[in-house]
């Protein structure tokens, strides 16, 4: 449980549906109701495809570039803490923040639900990278598993917060979305320094060893 909690909490906290709800408001204000949701939960499929994808076949694309999981580790760290500085930022309440082009480019599709909503917004280089450095060579089966349900339930979270995002908007406000994206933001950026703080530690262990190795 305590996998399955940890893993949800972080990739909850770095998708951060609440940040999508402006944006998706927006691209789907002239929908209907029925292919709104429809929308929401393609999306949310695409997004735990992608997620739970890059988790168990992250390794093999890592050793592909010869990289480290540890490289990973500090590149999304310092991508994850990015994202925590925007979303302190006081205009945070307006949403992720997407290029005009994109933006311009949803509006004209009939079908949102891979690009943009899926990708980048949902699942973007800071929920990949959480992604990635979640898997361990060390993890069991059950621990595996249990990941791959935690993804599966932020999914299921993510539609629930974009469905209702008409009703949550409403009831929230500018202000309450405000300080959610502030309470998100804080979380957001402990995780950044976590990634960072464990991939720093795991490079000097492989340095000490090798140094008494020699």
């Amino acid at each position: 449980m305590d996998i399955l909690l940890a893993t949800f909490t972080a990739l909850f906290t770095v998708v951060n549906p609440f940040g999508a709800m402006p944006v998706f408001l927006s691209l789907t204000q002239d929908d209907t109701a029925a292919h709104r949701n429809q929308q929401a939960l393609r999306a949310c499929l695409y997004m735990a495809l992608i997620l739970a994808v890059f988790f168990l076949a992250g390794q093999y694309v890592l050793n592909f570039f010869g990289l480290r999981l540890h490289d990973i580790r500090i590149a999304g760290g310092l991508m994850i803490m990015r994202a925590g500085f925007g979303l302190l930022n006081s205009k945070a309440h307006r949403g992720k923040r997407v290029s005009k082009s994109v933006l311009q480019e949803g509006m004209e599709k009939d079908d949102i639900s891979f690009t943009p909503l899926a990708m980048p917004m949902l699942s973007g280089p800071g929920a990949i990278a959480v992604s990635i450095g979640m898997y361990s060579t060390a993890l069991s089966y059950t621990s595996v598993t249990l990941i791959l349900v935690a993804i599966l339930c932020v999914a299921a979270v993510t539609f629930l917060v974009l469905i209702f995002s008409h009703q949550l908007v409403g009831y929230m406000g500018k202000a309450g979305l405000s300080a959610l994206s502030r309470i998100m933001g804080f979380i957001v950026l402990s995780i950044g320094i976590n990634f960072i703080s464990t991939g720093i530690l795991s490079l000097l262990g492989k340095s000490l060893v090798l140094c008494l190795e020699m």
